[in-house]
């Protein structure tokens, strides 16, 4: 493999004699924290000999992957004191939490989050101990960790995260150090391209660092082992200026890094004061880092025959067998004091003055800069009355309107009172969910190359703020890093490709949960707020594979505290339920509304006291008010609610003497008991509207086993009949694809007839004729190619 010869960068020396002995001690005192997390329970200053009651029963953690991380830090802290300079961390190595937390503790900000952890022999001891331990923190960068807003539970997102926290942040640079196992991510691929969405006027900067240590769990690293000049054009190619910082020996690699970082942020303040100078934001090529350093660097270089250092053998626990094996509990105690514990720490067991004056004080420690703690910057948004923008509904019913067309008029207007604090992000799909009156304020931002066509309508501009790319991850990475850093954002995407983020959705609640349930020095963030749109019953021209309503049963699997879920029904009820998740915090709201044209059911009124129930009696669909109901129609989702209504009024002109009670749920969660969920209800609200022996006919959105997975606790949930998507579709009209689920009004008509005893001999012709309407509507849908007259004119006849 060719190796790269020295960086320009690295030509000088910026480190003297004692600078160098200084930052390397505080480097060693790092390592030997990452090795006590590891492995100690007790004895954390080796003031007597190593002894087997001194070592945990269960040694986890991952020391791979740490050295590097805690070494780029300490050499971070350099530039910070030096200059001043506004930093946060991304540790993207997965396991890299021993490389984060060393430099927090020895900061002295771990110590002042979490008080029993002090600076000293018995604080170090418990901080030791807690790693990795039950009851106590994981071996990632949990939200526990001060100074990090990315945990890297799951690899691919570090870069995505450190991108949207830059955004909107002028002073701001995040170091990013992505793990080189992480790097063959989809996720992080991708994100690569963030660069051209960096606009150096009004954006902080991100420094890629690239740490190259060779191995995964049990595999060397493709990007680790190409040739100098196949890597270098990688990066090339994707539009940075890659600076490579290679070796092994840690006083040459202090000089190396020390010299290129003063390159780099020299740079980055170059390209920014160019640009905020002149007030012309063209793209710089900015620069990122590739640090090659071993795989445990630091560590042992050989155990019984086989190398450690340098190898995939150092990635988690180098040894594991210290509590039974003599030798390895004597390899352990040498390794340790190999860092000189004794110089880096005082007699009481804290950092020594000379290593404690590294550091950057105040705020601008990395472990204590308030943009990894976003609630303490996050400010409430400034929102438009969203009643401004309600549809008028004179008679219910009656008029078609595109639902989400009303609330992209609201996001602009949104948008243009928050001009530094709120962006809106989608792939490609802004103007196709009907979202776009948001370029009436700000175009999509586009720094990469501008043709003369694209101002014939394509919307971008070097100051926009609509951020679109075809990457799901990314997208979702960079309002993660948005809103975790203290600002406020909305993500909309097709219903179906919603999927593409389960796992980071998955993880983005956890992270959530935590801070919200366990982490009391957290301050709130906004919610992150997704739009499911072009939703699975519109799908009839892109067929099958678009058709897929199943996100929000992932949604339902994670922690309540955190997860909400929305089927508006129609244009106003989307205003107020948008108006309620922009205002919320510390939540996933996930918001389904379809794009096409669909009746009006609700006026802004309506919308609102429906809306703060969450579910609620229609009354003019409804004939049983004082009364005990012969059936109840249940409807969730705008489709399923329109079937449901035209299923009530067939009924409603054939059988008048039937009692029907027609309930539409807004809130889906109002489907769980309110012991499982705090939006749920109380077994008397839930009796009340679906009553405790009669049945319920339930029209849904989604996959109709959903619905029975939420409330089968409730009394009448034996009568509970749910329909809803059952994976029946392809390329079909509106109605074909519905009566395929069987949510049509036609099916929904013979269910009740099923289900209501006394209608069963009775409405024989009735049923009949659902069952010729059904024929005769797949038979014009075939030899039309679209629905009748009749359907696609339906309106409610009330």
């Amino acid at each position: 493999m060719t190796r790269q010869p020295p960086s320009p960068a690295s030509q000088h020396v910026p480190l003297d004699k004692e600078e160098l002995r200084r930052i390397d001690a505080w480097w060693r005192a790092c390592n030997y924290l990452s090795v006590g997390m590891i492995y100690l329970r007790d004895n954390p200053l080796l003031r007597e000999p190593l002894k087997v009651e001194h070592v945990k029963h269960r040694l986890l953690g991952h020391w791979g992957a740490s050295p590097a991380l805690s070494f780029v830090w300490a050499h971070l802290n350099r530039v910070i004191q030096r200059d001043d300079q506004n930093v946060i961390f991304m540790a993207g190595p997965g396991h890299g939490a021993p490389g984060v937390l060393g430099p927090a503790y020895l900061e002295g900000t771990y110590s002042e989050v979490y008080p029993d952890k002090s600076e000293d022999a018995e604080g170090m001891g418990k901080f030791f101990k807690q790693f990795s331990f039950p009851g106590h923190i994981g071996s990632h960068v949990t939200p526990e960790t001060p100074g990090s807003i990315h945990e890297g539970g799951e690899l691919g997102y570090s870069i995505s995260h450190a991108y949207g926290a830059a955004l909107d942040n002028p002073d701001l640079v995040v170091a990013c150090v992505i793990g080189d196992g992480e790097a063959e991510t989809g996720p992080l691929a991708t994100a690569w391209h963030s660069n051209k969405f960096i606009n150096p006027v009004r954006d902080g900067a991100v420094l890629p660092i690239l740490n190259l240590n060779g191995y995964k769990i049990a595999n060397p690293t493709i990007l680790a082992r190409i040739s100098h000049e196949e890597l270098e054009a990688l990066f090339v190619g994707y539009g940075y200026k890659p600076y490579f910082v290679e070796g092994s020996d840690p006083a040459e690699m202090h000089q190396k890094m020390a010299s290129t970082l003063d390159a780099v942020f020299a740079e980055i303040r170059e390209a920014q004061e160019k640009a905020r100078v002149s007030g012309h934001a063209d793209r710089p090529r900015w620069p990122m880092i590739v640090l090659r350093t071993p795989k445990g660097w630091s560590g042992p270089k050989e155990i019984r025959g086989h190398k450690v250092e340098g190898s995939w053998r150092s990635h988690q626990v180098p040894f594991s067998d210290v509590r039974e094996n003599p030798a390895s509990l004597e390899l352990l105690e040498s390794w340790m004091r190999s860092y000189k514990p004794e110089e880096l720490f005082d007699a009481g067991g804290r950092l020594v003055p000379e290593l404690r004056a590294l550091a950057p004080s105040g705020p601008r420690r990395i472990s204590a800069n308030p943009i990894a703690n976003g609630g303490l910057l996050r400010r409430e948004l400034r929102l438009p009355d969203f009643r401004d923008y309600a549809v008028d509904v004179d008679q219910a019913g009656k008029v078609l309107h595109e639902n989400t067309r009303p609330l992209g008029e609201f996001l602009r207007d949104t948008m243009r009172n928050n001009m530094s604090s709120f962006r809106v992000f989608g792939p490609d799909e802004t103007a196709s969910n009907r979202l776009q009156a948001v370029y009436e304020v700000s175009k999509k931002v586009w720094m990469a190359d501008l043709l003369p066509e694209d101002a014939d309508g394509g919307e971008l501009a070097r100051d926009g703020r609509v951020m679109e790319m075809l990457s799901e991850h990314t997208l979702m990475g960079w309002l993660e890093g948005y809103l975790l850093s203290g600002r406020h954002g909305f993500f909309h995407t097709y219903e179906a490709f919603a999927h593409v983020v389960d796992s980071m959705f998955n993880q983005h609640a956890k992270w959530l949960d935590i801070c919200k349930n366990h982490v009391p020095w957290r301050a709130s963030v906004a919610s992150e707020n997704i739009l499911l749109s072009s939703t699975v019953w519109r799908q009839d021209h892109n067929g099958f594979s678009h058709q897929d309503p199943g996100f929000i049963d992932l949604v339902t699997n994670k922690s309540p505290s955190v997860t909400r879920v929305y089927l508006p029904p129609d244009a106003n009820t989307l205003l107020v339920v948008a108006d309620a998740c922009l205002r919320s915090i510390d939540c996933i709201n996930v918001i389904v509304a379809d794009k096409q044209k669909h009746l009006q059911f609700m006026t802004i009124d309506e919308a609102i006291a429906h809306c703060a129930k969450g579910m609620g009696i229609w009354r003019r669909a409804s004939s049983d008010e004082g009364e005990e109901p012969d059936v109840v129609m249940a409807s969730c989702g705008d489709v399923a609610t329109q079937e449901a209504l035209a299923a009530t009024a067939i009924l409603r002109e054939r059988l008048p003497d039937l009692k029907l009670r027609f309930v539409n749920v807004v809130d889906l969660f109002k489907m769980q008991p309110a012991s499982e969920h705090p939006h749920g209800s109380t077994e008397r609200e839930f009796d009340s509207l679906f009553t405790r022996d009669r049945p319920v006919i339930f029209n849904f959105h989604g996959y109709p086993w959903l619905i029975h997975k939420l409330a089968y606790r409730f009394c009448n949930h034996e009568q509970l009949h749910v329909r809803g998507y059952k994976e029946k579709g392809n390329i079909n009209t509106p109605m074909e694809l519905a009566i395929l689920n069987q949510v049509d009004r036609f099916n929904l008509v013979i269910d009740v007839l099923d289900r209501v005893p006394r209608m069963q001999g009775r409405a024989a012709h009735l049923r009949e004729d659902m069952k010729n309407a059904i024929i005769e509507n797949l038979r014009y849908a075939h030899t039309q190619g679209t629905d009748t007259a009749e359907i696609a004119n339906w309106v409610w006849p009330g």
